[in-house]
């Protein structure tokens, strides 16, 4: 992809954009976390759109994840708590992972599709997108707040922090990577076939020989 982004890219940002705020909203809350379908959005943006791309759609949707913590856009029981103990932690703790999930994945992309068909490469940046957004999520969490006893004792339960995450975000995790392989590869892989996303020289001429 270009340094900059074409007309056809600036709308499919835009949309995105607009599906971020949307799915933000409609979270469904599991316990202290949420299945979240915003990571959909975001792996779609870093297949078509490229590392910037995915890290500007991530930095959307960590904006829109902080401002739940103030009760907009729907709210997030465990960011009401972690506000009250640092805004400034609670931001980086939902900003900075989403950006860095976003880039990482278009990178992913940029990498399988060297060595697989980029249409394959959609599913499989969809599934990385999820697991990055749990690992990267989960850990800003835990380095950020672990030490604060009320987080704690609310939250963890005295649990160690492995234990703590795996126990909290497994059913999420899943679902989330399911959803995600799912949703944002089926849409890479409809991109790829109506040629918004370029295929490598290779794959075209292998194309027109079965052809």
């Amino acid at each position: 992809m270009n340094k900059n982004f074409n007309t056809k890219q600036l709308v499919l940002l835009g949309l995105l954009t607009a599906l971020v705020v949307v799915l933000t909203y409609f979270n469904l809350p599991i316990g202290p976390l949420s299945i979240s379908m915003t990571v959909i959005p975001v792996a779609i943006a870093a297949i078509a759109l490229g590392p910037i791309g995915g890290a500007v759609i991530g930095a959307v949707w960590g904006v829109c994840s902080f401002l739940q913590c103030f009760g907009i856009l729907g709210v997030s029981g465990m960011g009401v708590f972690t506000v009250q103990i640092s805004p400034v932690l609670t931001f980086l703790q939902r900003f900075v992972p989403r950006v860095l999930e976003g880039f990482c994945a278009g990178w992913v992309f940029r990498f399988v599709s060297k060595a697989t068909h980029p249409k394959i490469s959609c599913f499989i940046t969809g599934f990385a997108t999820a697991l990055m957004n749990t690992i990267f999520f989960m850990s800003a969490l835990v380095i950020l707040f672990g030490n604060d006893q009320g987080f704690v004792e609310t939250y963890m339960k005295g649990q160690s922090a492995i234990a703590y995450i795996v126990g909290a975000i497994s059913i999420n995790a899943i679902l989330e990577m399911v959803a995600a392989t799912i949703f944002a590869g089926g849409v890479g892989f409809a991109l790829c076939q109506a040629k918004f996303i370029e295929l490598p020289e290779k794959f075209k001429k292998s194309k027109s020989v079965t052809a």
